[in-house]
């Protein structure tokens, strides 16, 4: 699906326009066009890309394609920005969506294969005409970003609750431990995955914050440094999540360890008090000739008194060292 919005000094003045009119206003230099590829068919995006704005076919390569990590990339008169959204699916999984932008000067495409919060609360905001509208495709990039590093929040503080879930079932005196080591690995998984999407977009935001591309006006880069502390304190946030959840499994595999120590030492008790018993019986089982004992009319209960004795001593031994 193509959606396009036509602004003339912060006003819309025009969206949603026919293919042949995106020419016309792509042509007319004094208007600001933001057009957004909601999972266009190919069609669809290589008349935008290459037949109205004549993108670089690399630029248009690594747009189509799916990037796993966020990046830009300067083609002079242009941007092209790799971006990543984040959120929970309805299963509770989580999940991430890249957004590509093209940025020049009078005009920003944004590029998605599924629906993203950012953009459809954005294209409602200025399609309501709330507020002054914009007049730079900068403040629409920004505006945009600003929405996706927003949604991090919600991802976060659900991770968090999976993290306390976690550490709850970890100090719970027991727990289903294959259940718990498959809820600490995908859960471990899904901090990685953030991280390595937050810290490459914290650098590319940077970047834009510094003035680095003569496409963000100056006006615009503490907004953007903003947004790059917001980032800063997301990245810090997971890693100590991180952190969390390694010290959960670290104690997690401590805990197991105790338990296996603790069944091993009562199976070695139990053999201890056993051994006496073992030694008398295998003593005065042994078919010796000449044994004073066997011909004693109380060698049975001498035995028998023997064992006890020498189970009782080795019980209490034991219970002193505290295997019992």
């Amino acid at each position: 699906m193509i959606r396009s919005f036509i602004f003339s000094d912060g006003k819309l003045v025009g969206s949603d326009l026919e293919r042949e009119a995106l020419r016309l206003v792509r042509a007319d230099k004094g208007l600001l066009l933001w057009v957004d590829l909601d999972n266009p068919t190919d069609e669809e995006w290589k008349f935008v890309l290459e037949g109205v704005f004549h993108f670089h076919p690399l630029a248009v390569e690594d747009c189509v394609a799916p990037n796993s990590l966020p990046k830009v990339e300067d083609y002079e008169d242009y941007l092209f920005i790799v971006t990543h959204a984040v959120d929970f699916t309805r299963t509770e999984k989580f999940n991430t969506t890249e957004l590509d932008l093209f940025l020049g000067k009078d005009f920003l495409v944004s590029f998605h294969r599924q629906p993203l919060r950012s953009v459809t609360t954005l294209s409602d905001r200025l399609a309501k005409a709330v507020g002054i509208g914009p007049r730079g495709p900068d403040r629409i990039a920004h505006s945009l970003l600003d929405l996706l590093v927003d949604n991090y929040a919600p991802v976060l503080d659900e991770l968090r609750a999976e993290l306390e879930e976690i550490e709850e079932h970890v100090l719970a005196k027991e727990s289903a431990h294959e259940k718990l080591v498959n809820e600490l690995l995908h859960v471990r998984g899904d901090f990685t995955r953030l991280r390595h999407i937050v810290r490459p977009q914290r650098d590319l935001i940077g970047r834009l914050a510094r003035g680095d591309s003569k496409l963000i006006r100056p006006k615009l880069l503490p907004y953007f440094r903003d947004l790059h502390d917001n980032l800063v304190r997301l990245e810090d946030t997971a890693a100590g999540y991180h952190e969390r959840l390694m010290m959960a499994f670290d104690i997690y595999l401590n805990k197991a360890a105790f338990e296996a120590n603790e069944g091993i030492k009562f199976l070695t008790a139990l053999t201890a008090v056993t051994l006496p018993a073992v030694l008398v019986g295998g003593w005065y089982g042994m078919n010796f000739e000449h044994m004073p004992e066997l011909k004693s009319p109380h060698g049975y209960l001498w035995a028998a008194g023997l064992t006890l004795v020498a189970t009782v001593l080795m019980t209490i031994y034991l219970k002193k060292k505290k295997w019992f």
